[in-house]
């Protein structure tokens, strides 16, 4: 563009360019403490005042709120690039250097490279920063001063952090699925009656020794919401597709549940940390690193269950292609080194497998021995100890199966009542207030559109409500439609180990804690070897039995 224009006898008269400015406005958090003067309001007047002063088009206005300048992915200042890209300003404005960022690196290549490179002119008002202008070398060393605040606030901001993480103070964004935040100390956990309910449902299937998988399977046939679907349910300021692909249970989603202690009451934080306080990339700490505080808050599962589902946890994988499903797993472990017990082999028949300990599976002799033990062999022996054992006289039998009845009788829980009757109290108002709205829209009270905002934000609620009132009586049956079940269920167990193939993962979990596998020996008897393994079978109702003598 011709910058000057001839006028009359030799006069030459300057003519600005034609620009199109972008006002570029950003807050973080940390700049928040600054107070008014980093507002967007004030930065918005100030920006628009200097643009009108000087003679330069306002194009548009890009704002980013909340964000930080060590983040240059900010979705104001990347469409500001893509308009700088199609070329439809040539001229950036802001407040001062520390809007575009606090990382003098990314902000020296944007003011020292991509804007002379792409035409662009840019002015920072409050440090006298103009491109166009040959005064303008200070802008390196405010931009380490702008990154050296944004450091110093991370470091303050770790620092409190890891002085809450110590304390055992929850510190997350949302609390875990059956808690919820106390309402008078957000960084203290109580237990979410209506999710609550759902948690100690999974352990207990998991404990019966149901798979993930197949717990998954009855959450999704019961239209049981997710942990980030029910997150989302609460709060209709989140996209359920920016927190979850799949909307339903998954076996994966399961077995991170049952994985995590924040059920046995305690909080364990800690467990990655961030590469630099200029990235978001993290990278995950040593277990022995992380921070664990027990006794936080009240737990929804004993130290006894979580460990035994622990011990027991099936696979996540679907079964093998063979079809054959090894029932011990996570019950059969090795008497020496406490590892599990694996199946080897090839076919869906036991007669071709047998158990191995896991350490001499995975590392070979210097961890332990092979303990192999023929698969059908172990079956038959503890099918026919759980036989033996529920073997009793008519008048046994009725006396047992009145014992098991007993505990099915459960009350009902208070807290999950205390919840159920605070949501029908709230369901009786909205019905009360949406009754009155009727009435006051007939009488030209209020106007059309406030009486629909209004009827819609109250029947949404309502349907929340009763959406919650249904996962509090569904997961579980009451007291009077348990005690059916119960009845005869003694004789529904000696009925299914009577037959050949009675032994299951779920039956199992109903007596036995778990079974150690000794290494086998062999002796010499009348010119004869024969061959003596230890097998130890641990009861869950009854005292542990032994029986190092028996061969098997």
């Amino acid at each position: 563009m011709d910058m000057f224009n001839q006028a009359g006898c030799g006069e030459k008269r300057f003519i600005s360019p034609c620009y199109r400015a972008a006002l570029y406005m950003r807050l973080s958090r940390d700049d928040d403490g600054e107070g008014e003067s980093s507002s967007i309001s004030t930065q918005r007047k100030m920006l628009c005042s200097y643009a009108m002063e000087n003679g330069f088009d306002i194009y548009k206005e890009y704002v980013d709120d909340g964000y930080s300048g060590t983040n240059f992915d900010r979705p104001a200042w990347n469409q500001l690039l893509r308009d700088i890209e199609a070329k439809q300003v040539n001229l950036v404005i802001t407040k001062d250097l520390s809007r575009l960022g606090r990382d003098y690196i990314m902000t020296g290549q944007l003011t020292e490279i991509y804007f002379p490179s792409r035409g662009i002119r840019y002015i920072a008002v409050n440090d006298g920063y103009d491109s166009d202008s040959p005064w303008s070398d200070i802008a390196p060393f405010k931009n380490i001063i702008n990154e050296m605040y944004a450091r110093d606030t991370s470091k303050k901001i770790r620092s409190s952090f890891q002085t809450k993480i110590k304390e055992g103070a929850f510190i997350g964004n949302f609390a875990p699925f059956g808690y919820q935040k106390d309402p008078e100390d957000k960084n203290h956990l109580i237990v979410d009656p209506l999710a609550a309910v759902i948690v100690r449902e999974i352990f207990q299937w998991a404990e019966q020794g149901e798979a993930p998988a197949r717990i998954a399977e009855r959450l999704n046939q019961r239209k049981v919401l997710t942990p980030a679907l029910y997150r989302c349910a609460g709060r209709p300021y989140l996209n359920p597709d920016s927190y979850t692909k799949r909307k339903e249970w998954t076996s994966g989603t399961v077995c991170k549940l049952l994985s995590n202690p924040v059920y046995l009451g305690q909080i364990v934080q800690g467990k990655t940390a961030k590469v630099s306080f200029k990235s978001p990339m993290t990278f995950r700490k040593p277990r022995e690193e992380w921070v664990v505080v027990e006794d936080m808050h009240e737990p929804l599962i004993s130290r006894e269950v979580f460990d035994r589902v622990r011990r027991r946890s099936v696979s996540r994988k679907n079964p093998p292609e063979t079809g054959f499903i090894n029932i011990f797993s996570g019950f059969a472990m090795c008497g020496d080194c406490g590892r599990n017990m694996s199946s080897t082999g090839t076919g869906r028949e036991m007669e071709s497998r047998k158990l191995v300990c896991g350490g001499y599976k995975l590392y070979g002799k210097r961890e332990c021995t092979n303990h192999y033990m023929d698969y059908r062999l172990l079956y038959h022996v503890v099918l026919n100890e759980i036989r033996s054992l529920l073997s009793f006289t008519e008048a046994e039998m009725k006396e047992i199966d009145e014992m098991l009845r007993e505990p099915y009788n459960i009350k009902e829980n208070p807290v999950e009542k205390k919840a159920a009757d605070s949501l029908k109290k709230r369901e009786r108002e909205l019905d009360r207030m949406i009754g009155r709205l009727y009435e006051d829209r007939v009488n030209e009270r209020i106007g059309e559109d406030r009486f629909c905002k209004m009827l819609e934000s109250w029947d949404k609620e309502v349907r929340e409500i009763r959406q919650s009132l249904a996962l509090i009586q569904s997961p579980c049956l009451s007291g009077e439609q348990r005690k059916p079940a119960a009845s005869g269920m003694l004789s529904h167990l000696l009925e299914e180990i009577s037959r050949e193939d009675g032994l299951s993962s779920e039956l199992l979990g109903k007596f036995i804690e778990k079974i150690e596998v000794f290494q086998s020996s062999k002796e010499e008897e009348g010119g004869k070897c024969r061959k003596y393994q230890t097998i130890r079978i641990y009861y869950r109702m009854l005292a542990s039995t032994e029986d190092p003598d028996g061969p098997a």
